[in-house]
């Protein structure tokens, strides 16, 4: 799972304070259930430090590290961990390559070798203490804690519309937010694959919960910037769409604004909502924004196995 904080608010302690408060509310509805199904939740990790420039999963981290009791519950062992301590030490969002993106069998599975890129021997490493990905020895959930330069507010990451324990996750996450708006991207889709820190985990149930529906918006398309012949761009985000992440975009609307005063527009015959609007970190992926659509998503009936849990 992958929880996105607004970079602006990142040396804020509230922000750090309202997180570990989330984090606390969510590991105890966690550990509560009395119901006979499925096994729940032993072992979470809490990663911070990803993207080594993503400063307050490594705030949290690194407090949680010093405070573990704050986290802990009986009956779960609870990790933080620092995943990219290389690129955090120079604040950077890697070293040689993305490391939020070499979970994939063929990074996973390379041969350890003098040259081998920095993020894929962490993968490795990674995958070997909460893993192995795809076992039945690998950690029950991962939160993978990043930040973002566009104005998106607090969103969940989601990887798979068919997963019902992380469906019912942030339903109980958005619930307790309320009524501070916290929006779900779905990021499946069949050519932008991602093979991100937190795929090592498995998402089995940790309480009862009954059928619910939430909206997320799911990703449809990249959008790079204009560029001419020689791949350079030639327009910004236009001031009228620049921080309006989530906000319906239709066809006519203004995307782009060149130097010349050239006003580039939307045209598409759907409303889409647009987020990761002019996100730093996305330049080198040429990406300016990114389309989604407004769905709903239904996860069923979920129990979980254990009898009076603790839930201290």
């Amino acid at each position: 799972m992958r929880c996105i904080c607004p970079k602006k608010a990142l040396l804020r302690r509230q922000t750090s304070c309202m997180l570990n408060e989330q984090f606390l509310e969510l590991l105890k509805s966690m550990t509560s259930s009395s119901v006979v199904d499925k096994p729940p939740v032993r072992r979470v990790a809490i990663f911070g430090g990803t993207h080594g420039n993503e400063l307050s999963g490594v705030f949290l981290v690194k407090h949680w590290q010093e405070n573990g009791a704050e986290i802990q519950r009986t009956g779960m062992e609870v990790k933080p961990f620092l995943t990219n301590p290389r690129a955090v030490k120079k604040c950077t969002r890697y070293i040689d390559c993305d490391l939020n993106r070499v979970f994939d069998p063929d990074n996973l599975g390379r041969t350890v070798v003098e040259d081998i890129p920095y993020e894929v021997r962490r993968a490795q490493e990674i995958n070997h203490i909460f893993g192995p990905k795809g076992s039945d020895d690998a950690y029950d959930l991962i939160f993978d804690l990043h930040n973002t330069t566009s104005n998106m507010g607090g969103t969940l990451i989601l990887e798979n519309s068919r997963d019902d324990f992380t469906i019912q996750m942030f339903h109980y996450i958005k619930n307790a937010l309320a009524p501070e708006r916290c929006p779900v991207l779905l990021i499946e889709h069949p050519s932008l694959k991602y093979a991100t820190t937190r795929s090592v985990a498995k998402h089995p149930v940790g309480k009862e919960f009954p059928p619910c529906t939430i909206e997320v918006f799911k990703i449809m398309e990249k959008v790079d910037y204009p560029r001419n012949k020689n791949d350079e761009v030639i327009a910004i985000i236009h001031p009228k769409l620049q921080d309006q992440d989530w906000q319906p975009l239709n066809n006519g609307d203004p995307l782009f604004l060149t130097l010349g005063g050239e006003v580039i527009a939307y045209k598409g015959d759907c409303t889409v909502y647009p987020t990761f609007i002019n996100e730093a970190a996305y330049y080198e992926k040429k990406q300016a924004f990114v389309k989604t659509v407004k769905m709903k998503l239904t996860a069923k009936h979920i129990r979980s196995s254990a009898l009076d849990q603790n839930t201290s």
